[in-house]
């Protein structure tokens, strides 16, 4: 391993070409099925997935509608002038022996991003975003002297987001990924299921210690972010010490061994050249009209940003707005919480959704057989610990009730009996109880340590079962206890 101060010698710069497969019905330029995730090999293509001689492809304009809704997710407009090329090579499940693309006018231009790296923003620039369409599957038995083909993905609608070589930290290309995947989510461009593939990242990295940029290396195919992370730090190291030992570094193309986690050399990186791009004669070039981007722009759905101008009103953590935004549902629930309830709600039911998520994913029980709840539900639910009529454990517990019948909080909090005392008589006797059964932490308050204070409340809550108010029951311990 290398030491600090070596690793401190050098600046890692690192770009990212991110894959969204657009959600239309079907592919880019022929007329089957878009979803492949579930079905047999080689059942969803045409004359077209296979390349047969004649077949003329046919744009989906679809894929035109959402390329310009990513543009705008991306902080730009689409180009009212791009067209499509032929990028050649030769590869098992490339029946054409190219692959439509866009080379030198793709149909969106410029753009930018911001990022958030520990509270700190950051602008990430867009050097381009193009079309084009997937290749096939091959698929490499082990121990076999043959590979097995599947074009059910050949011809699905790509995105290729590429950024600037704008990133120096593995954090700063993790936030980047992650934000590029809530962009395209949000904007309804993919479904973004990175496990099924729906978003893939391809990392670039090179080290130097000058202001010149280093030899390159592309790690490919990376579908988390955990991974995008973990391949830029074994990639920044890899590279130094092979640059510490004189060695040089080879521009290639890298696989990521997740779990191993290492990166491998699969081929020599080729340049643009190699490919030998030609315009595409089949295909007409794409102009899009001022009327049409501005349409679209009105038909958009609020994006992140969006949101986290909103959830500042609530006065909650950056942290937790991330974790809300990684759930559009959710997002849009808390949004609508905050117009219809308060702030105070808002934030409470925030916390709520983040539990019940965590829940849902550790209990697919819960997950399945959960009920709609409505806002004003929530909103009731909320107001109800807001009035103390309720604990904060005790809303818990009724809201996991409302998730299995959907009824109203306050009639499942009567048939539980869940209501909170107030009765100042009634929590007396409860507390002047546990005092006598806690000696020793009833002297430690009396001496003044006011730790154990919070132990005593937990046992009131405890004798009443969850029902006194844990306000009235502090107060009256201090009271009885002399404080």
């Amino acid at each position: 391993m290398i030491s600090t101060e070596t690793r401190a010698k050098y600046t890692a710069t690192i770009g990212i070409e991110c894959h969204v497969q657009l959600k239309t019905k079907t592919k880019l330029f022929a007329a089957v099925g878009n979803d492949a995730r579930e079905a047999p090999p080689n059942t969803l293509v045409s004359h077209i997935c296979f390349g047969m001689p004649g077949a003329l492809p046919v744009l989906n304009k679809e894929a035109i509608h959402l390329a310009t809704r990513a543009a705008l997710a991306l902080g730009t407009e689409p180009e009212h002038f791009s067209k499509f090329d032929r990028k050649h090579y030769f590869y098992p499940d490339l029946p054409k022996g190219y692959q439509i693309s866009q080379f030198d006018e793709p149909i969106i231009g410029k753009g930018e991003i911001t990022i958030d790296v520990n509270g700190e923003a950051k602008k990430i620039g867009i050097t381009r975003a193009h079309l084009e369409e997937d290749a096939g599957k091959s698929t490499h038995l082990a121990g076999a002297d043959y590979s097995l083909v599947d074009l059910n993905r050949a011809g699905t609608p790509l995105l290729e987001i590429v950024s600037e070589p704008d990133m120096h930290s593995s954090a700063e290309a993790k936030a980047y990924a992650r934000e590029l995947f809530l962009r395209m989510l949000y904007a309804g461009v993919s479904e973004a299921n990175l496990y099924y593939g729906n978003m893939r990242f391809d990392v670039n990295v090179s080290v130097s210690q000058t202001q010149e940029l280093g030899t390159r290396s592309e790690t490919k195919n990376l579908n988390s972010f955990r991974s995008v992370e973990k391949a830029v730090d074994y990639e920044i190291i890899r590279q130094i010490e092979r640059l510490e030992k004189g060695e040089k570094i080879v521009q290639e193309t890298r696989g990521w061994d997740d779990a191993k986690q290492k990166s491998f050399s699969q081929r020599s990186k080729e340049n643009a050249d190699d490919y030998r791009y030609m315009p595409d004669p089949d295909i007409p070039p794409i102009v899009i009209e001022q009327a049409y981007i501005d349409k679209i722009k009105k038909e958009m759905p609020e994006l992140p940003d969006d949101y986290r101008q909103k959830f500042r009103a609530i006065d909650i953590d950056t942290s937790v707005i991330e974790d809300i935004l990684a759930s559009p549902q959710a997002a849009a629930m808390v949004a609508r919480i905050l117009k219809k309830g308060s702030p105070e709600d808002a934030r409470r039911i925030a916390f709520w959704m983040m539990q019940l998520g965590e829940e849902r994913a550790e209990d697919t029980e819960i997950s399945q057989n959960t009920k709609p709840i409505t806002d004003e539900q929530f909103i009731k639910l909320s107001q109800m610990v807001s009035d103390n009529k309720l604990s904060s454990t005790a809303a818990k517990d009724v809201l996991s009730e409302m998730l299995k019948t959907s009824q109203d909080p306050e009639s499942i909090a009567k048939t539980k009996n869940l209501f909170q005392v107030s009765d100042e008589g009634v929590i007396a006797k409860i507390v002047e109880q546990v005092l006598a059964d806690n000696a020793k932490a009833a002297e430690d308050v009396k001496n003044g340590e006011m730790k154990a204070i919070g132990f005593l409340v937990g046992q009131v809550m405890k004798l009443s079962k969850g029902t006194a108010n844990p306000s009235l029951a502090q107060e009256l311990i201090k009271k009885q206890l002399g404080q």
